[in-house]
């Protein structure tokens, strides 16, 4: 999840119909609204449409770039990030006052809950710039193998841009012609912030070069920016002389700005600080510090997320012992014999064009299987459809290795689950289920789905984003699938080997910001604990290494997750009901400590 951490990430937003809940449940649940629910309802969807109107680019997202808002489809947020930090930092300070003057005592309960979790985010949202003069103290650096325009903002409009008229097409190419402006805003940032000590490590300098040029060195009139727009329009038949225009941009105006900020990457690669974790930063521990409480939504210190990340590799090892023997493998380590497994020429698609679509379409027929369990443990299912696609060519070197990016609130544009092809072989068969059922059903895409259908929250909290709730979930998700007959034979492993991976996840990021592990030990852990292959473990590692605390929000949220089910199901016994706990969706993400007590609130209620 990305560097938009109050408004959502690459979770999703996802326009739904719902199939009917238990009625005695949702009965029992609902609370009478309060005198003030109206106003506070009221003062949200102001807040929300504000902050629509100030961002072109969440308008994009959203779908909402029409009507009264057609202008902002041709536009970019072209301030310099040093200005919008402080606006935003006056306008969240605002905002606060604004909800905390509607008396708690005026509140149905529900409405309450909705006032604690955007207070909660507003709160979270000051502490970076206020505190440390950062835009996020997750993603303290400005530019990096993740992050930055040139690594965003061909994939948005590709991607979040839609082309569907002239008007559309027009829009593209106003915001292509601003791309230039994103850049050299970048470049000016990230050479003020290099001068205060936030600069990316040397090899992720290194990769982002290697993206830049890749980006950079394409002929213009055949770059991935030229051809979204000629093979967008010519399907909608919409003539014009969209690759000549098209062109004419990205060589006079977006090379000249990518060329300026690699000569300044060039320029700062020999002064960055040794090291890889956020240690290497000024105020390094009090960043990571305020980063792993934002991304768990707990008070875990580092000390105490390491050894619960030890515990649970050495319990969820000793169950995966037990799996691969059972299949026959039964020589080395646990970590060693999933390596054995992962190269196994049966398990493997071929790393050419025609082994990825094979794959693609083995990670869709996974979707329509599990959409069809679904039934049997959720009261509310998705309608929005879930298009699956490869990382973009040009960015999978530096890419995660999979991601989900949400869908329009209007539903014109469907949510997307990308997975990164640079090597079929990072991706097993056995590995491809827990997955899906992570990043598609029933993971994020039905718990965004949930949410954004929901009558019971406002807009502002629809589009809120917690990691370490949705994370969580995606994680116990997989779980569920399991308890679906989502998996057979080895699969059962790939699902092990999942929880693994995201226990293993808490060993490596406290190791690598807080006892100064490097890169390479880091990588050396996460392969011979996981058996993952070294080129897909390295990736994920590097994504560790400058995206603070964000890999500790999986296994996290998972144990809020479970254990918040194992107490409903404690307290309600006979009158536990699965797919009435899965109902608490409907209340939207929230802090893990929130969600904790809500599923107490609804077990006392069904209890009632």
């Amino acid at each position: 999840m990305d560097r938009r951490l109050f408004l959502a990430g690459s979770t999703a937003a996802l326009g739904l119909a719902a199939t009917s809940a238990p009625a005695r449940t949702v009965q029992r649940v609902a609370a009478r609204p309060g005198s003030g629910d109206a106003r506070l309802n009221a003062l949200f969807e102001q807040i929300f449409k504000e902050r629509v109107a100030r961002s072109p680019e969440l308008a994009t997202s959203l779908g909402l770039d029409k009507g009264p808002l057609a202008g902002l489809k041709a536009k970019f947020e072209t301030r310099s990030a040093a200005a919008v930090r402080a606006e935003e930092v006056a306008i969240v300070r605002r905002d606060q006052a604004r909800v905390q003057a509607i008396p708690l005592a005026s509140l149905s309960d529900a409405a309450r809950l909705n006032r604690e979790v955007v207070l909660y985010q507003f709160a979270q949202s000051l502490t970076a710039p206020t505190r440390f003069g950062i835009d996020s103290t997750v993603r303290p650096y400005p530019i990096f193998q993740q992050g930055g325009a040139y690594f965003s903002t061909p994939d948005f409009l590709n991607t979040d841009h839609t082309v569907e008229t002239r008007s559309d097409a027009e829009a593209y190419l106003s915001r292509l012609a601003q791309f230039p402006t994103l850049l050299d805003n970048d470049t000016a940032e990230q050479r003020a912030q290099a001068a205060r000590g936030f600069l990316a490590p040397g090899w992720s300098l290194d990769l982002t070069l290697g993206q830049l040029k890749k980006l950079r060195d394409q002929p213009a009139a055949t770059s991935s920016m030229v051809e979204s727009l000629v093979s967008r329009t010519a399907a909608k038949n919409l003539a014009g002389d969209w690759q000549r225009r098209a062109t004419a941009i990205v060589e006079r105006q977006v090379y000249p700005a990518l060329d300026r900020q690699i000569a300044v990457l060039e320029k700062l690669r020999p002064t960055t600080r040794p090291g890889d974790g956020g240690w290497r930063l000024p105020d390094g521990e009090a960043i990571y510090a305020a980063a792993l409480a934002q991304m768990t939504t707990t008070r875990y210190s580092a000390d105490e997320v390491h050894r619960l990340g030890l515990a649970q590799v050495a319990e969820i090892t000793a169950e995966l012992d037990g799996i691969l023997r059972n299949a026959g493998y039964t020589q080395g380590s646990v970590g060693e014999r999933l390596a054995a497994l992962n190269k196994d020429a049966a398990q493997l698609y071929p790393n050419n064009d025609e082994g990825r679509a094979a794959l693609i379409a083995s990670l869709n027929e996974g979707v329509r299987a599990m959409t069809a369990k679904l039934p049997r443990a959720f009261a509310t299912l998705p309608t929005q459809p879930l298009e699956i696609r490869r990382v973009p060519p040009e960015i999978q070197d530096g890419a995660s290795n999979g991601y989900y990016n949400r869908a329009s609130l209007d539903g014109s544009r469907p949510a997307i689950y990308f997975i990164n092809l640079k090597d079929t072989g990072d991706w097993p068969k056995y590995s491809l289920p827990a997955l899906t059922y992570h990043e598609g059903v029933p993971g994020h895409h039905l718990q965004i789905s949930l949410a954004q259908e929901s009558a019971d929250i406002p807009t502002l909290r629809k589009i809120g984003f917690f990691s370490a709730y949705s994370e969580g979930w995606a994680l116990y998700a997989e779980g569920v699938a399991d308890e679906l007959g989502g998996y057979s034979g080895i699969e059962r492993a790939g699902f092990l080997q999942s929880y693994l991976f995201r226990a293993a996840r808490l060993v490596v990021d406290t190791g690598i910001h807080t006892k100064r592990w490097s890169r390479e030990k880091a990588t050396d852990y996460l392969v011979a604990t996981t058996g993952f292959a070294r080129a897909r473990s390295q990736r994920e590692v590097e994504r560790y290494c400058t995206q603070l605390g964000q890999a500790c929000t999986y296994k996290i949220g998972h144990m809020a997750w479970t254990r918040a089910r194992a107490e409903a199901e404690k307290g309600l016994g006979a009158k536990f009901d699965e797919k009435a706990f899965h109902e608490v969706l409907k209340d939207g993400a929230m802090p893990l400590t929130i969600l904790e007590r809500r599923v107490r609130e609804r077990t006392a209620a069904a209890l009632a």
